[in-house]
């Protein structure tokens, strides 16, 4: 076992700056475009706007297929997948043995869980989707922490060599063959010999 260095907490940190586009400018834009909204505050339409990504986000926790975003934005779903290759250290084990203790997932059988957002296989395409990325909040990412342990098998078991978007286009085609077989039993009578 290697020996563990503690961090120095009182280090400089770096953090990335973050963009939030519930701002007064962006609520003024909103009220100019749907004047018939003008009653609602600005707490009011901050609080709207994340009781509906909380949904978007619990639905996505609940749901083996995950959920579809809105106005075909993509797709938003938690993946199982294998643990990496990489050392994955336990900072609060080796802060207490001190050495370097690696994360085994014993409770999930040594996959992780992965939050993933794709948007190569929605119906219409828009300009510079590919450049388009997902980030999960804080409450997101921790419930996923929590609820993944126990119910790790509900999820899509991905490989690393898979594309994310060949799952979606393979179950979008099972589920037409499914609704056409559906149509076509409806339709069948077995003492029609015509």
């Amino acid at each position: 076992m290697k020996t563990y260095r503690k961090p120095d907490l009182n280090a400089p940190r770096y953090r990335s700056k973050k963009l939030n586009f519930t701002n007064v400018e962006f609520y003024d834009r909103f009220i100019e475009e749907n004047p018939k909204y003008s009653s609602l505050s600005v707490d009011k339409f901050k609080e709207v706007i994340s009781v509906f990504n909380g949904k978007l986000w619990e639905t996505a926790v609940n749901e083996r297929d995950g959920v579809e975003l809105p106005e075909q934005l993509g797709n938003l779903f938690i993946g199982s997948c294998p643990r990496k290759k990489r050392h994955n250290t336990n900072y609060k084990m080796s802060n207490e043995l001190g050495s370097k203790i690696q994360f085994q997932n014993w409770e999930s059988d040594n996959y992780v869980a992965k939050i993933l957002y794709t948007n190569y296989e929605t119906k219409y395409r828009f300009k510079n989707n590919e450049m388009w990325s997902f980030t999960g909040v804080r409450d997101f990412k921790r419930t996923i922490a929590r609820t993944y342990p126990e119910n790790w098998k509900r999820y899509i078991l991905l490989d690393n060599m898979i594309k994310v978007s060949r799952i979606f286009r393979k179950q979008k085609s099972q589920d037409i063959i499914k609704n056409e077989t559906e149509q076509l039993l409806q339709q069948y009578d077995e003492f029609n010999l015509d």
